[in-house]
């Protein structure tokens, strides 16, 4: 495992010291990220004992195979990490990095994975969270784990998988009728009460939103590393990944940064992509008008949730990513997407998420329009089983469950491949 030599802010490259929990920069409340010795780093690990080490453990690693370029810390983990890397039926190119093969369905395991361990390691006893609802489950999940509480603020109006994990998981659940931003307002409100009543540190909460504390970066930072070992230590043309707080992309940029230093890929790194729903775009409208910010995006509406997020807080991060990758930041409708979640479970065999589908729908138009070509090498990003979704997923298709008054059952079922008498 890496040991920290500091934390660096992400807006002014202020550093401080990682020996006791941090949110944000001091300075100007940028994002931190985590930094090592790469240079002491490149002299003592390789590449190729990243798979062997993986292969010689009798548990499986996740992502804690990159072990050595992470916390050297006690893990909390749950197998979080190595999910398969699926090659399209339909397009020789497209490679769908399938993330509902996650603890909790999502890629939200990940983040929620380190920094749950992290907080554990600070000897944190409280961690509060808004969502828009899978951060929460993930966060849930971990915490009951690490023998933390868990503090979860929701919009009401959530998948119901995602308030059923805080439920079953023991967690501290308030439902919101708002969005994920009005849920970040009632934490800081709850935390800046604690202060002012000089709450004891055990009883205090700490903030672990998105991208408020440096280490939820560090879990999503697995993907990078991931995807360039899955593609035997090469970079795609392209990674198309759904961009609600963005920390995902975020992450994998950090990754392709610290790989470089390490010699372990070279190349010129892929265009990223970050795909919205039009129902709440606040990148692609700061992306199409050259904005180095987003602006809060009013009545934010759609049933990929997990995208409601109407002002990322890592907004300038993601916005300089995209254009020093030369990518792009597009939307699709909500029918869009739901024509494509229909249409890759139909042809791929795979059920998307809402957000994975911003990310399909996105790659189909460039196919499409020329702007992409099936030979191009793209890994795309399914944040999430579809299967996690199945009420919203049921009430955009205006799907209801079959009445048994007047649907006829069959009157004998196959058990174990034998037929029941009538």
């Amino acid at each position: 495992m890496a040991q920290i030599v500091s934390l660096e802010c992400s807006r002014c490259n202020h550093r401080i010291s990682a020996d006791t929990p941090q949110t944000v920069c001091p300075l100007c409340a940028g994002s931190l990220y985590v930094r090592y010795d790469l240079d002491h780093l490149k002299k003592t690990i390789r590449r190729e004992d990243i798979a062997a080490r993986a292969t010689a453990s009798p548990a499986s690693l996740g992502m804690w195979r990159y072990a050595s370029v992470l916390p050297e810390v006690t893990r909390v983990t749950l197998g979080e990490g190595w999910t398969p890397m699926l090659h399209s039926q339909r397009y020789p190119g497209l490679y769908i990095k399938e993330e509902g093969a996650n603890p909790t369905g999502t890629f939200k395991a990940r983040g929620l994975g380190l920094a749950v361990t992290m907080a554990k390691h600070y000897g944190l006893h409280h961690l509060a969270v808004p969502s828009a609802g899978n951060a929460a489950g993930a966060l849930a999940a971990y915490a009951a784990a690490a023998g933390i509480t868990a503090h979860i603020f929701m919009p009401q109006d959530v998948p119901l998988a995602n308030y059923l994990e805080g439920i079953v998981y023991g967690a501290d659940v308030t439902m919101v009728d708002g969005l994920i931003s009005d849920c970040a307002r009632i934490v800081g409100e709850k935390m800046k009460a604690q202060r002012e009543a000089n709450t004891p540190i055990a009883d205090a909460w700490f903030d672990i939103s998105t991208l408020k504390e440096p280490f939820r970066v560090e879990g999503k930072k697995t993907m990078g590393y991931e995807l360039v070992e899955q593609l035997g230590w090469t970079y795609p043309d392209a990674v198309f990944y759904p961009t609600g707080g963005g920390v995902g992309l975020i992450g994998m940029w950090k990754a392709f940064e610290e790989m470089e230093a390490l010699g372990w890929v070279s190349g010129k790194r892929p265009k990223m992509y970050a795909l919205q729903s039009a129902g709440c775009e606040p990148i692609v409208k700061a992306f199409e008008e050259h904005k180095p910010n987003s602006e809060f995006f009013q009545n934010a509406q759609t049933f990929a949730a997990g995208l409601r997020v109407p002002k990322p807080y890592g907004d300038y991060i993601i916005l300089d990513i995209l254009a020093k990758s030369g990518g792009k930041a597009i939307a699709a409708d909500d029918e869009a997407i739901l024509q494509s979640i229909l249409d890759y479970a139909r042809h791929e065999g795979i059920f998307l998420s809402p957000e994975g589908a911003t990310a399909t729908a996105a790659y189909d138009t460039l196919i499409a329009s020329g702007e992409l070509k099936p030979t191009d090498k793209v890994v795309l990003f399914n944040t999430g089983a579809g299967l996690k979704y199945t009420d919203v997923i049921a009430e955009a298709m205006a799907l209801k469950r079959p009445d048994t008054e007047t649907v006829a059952l069959p009157t004998s079922m196959p058990v174990g491949g034998i037929i029941t008498p009538q």
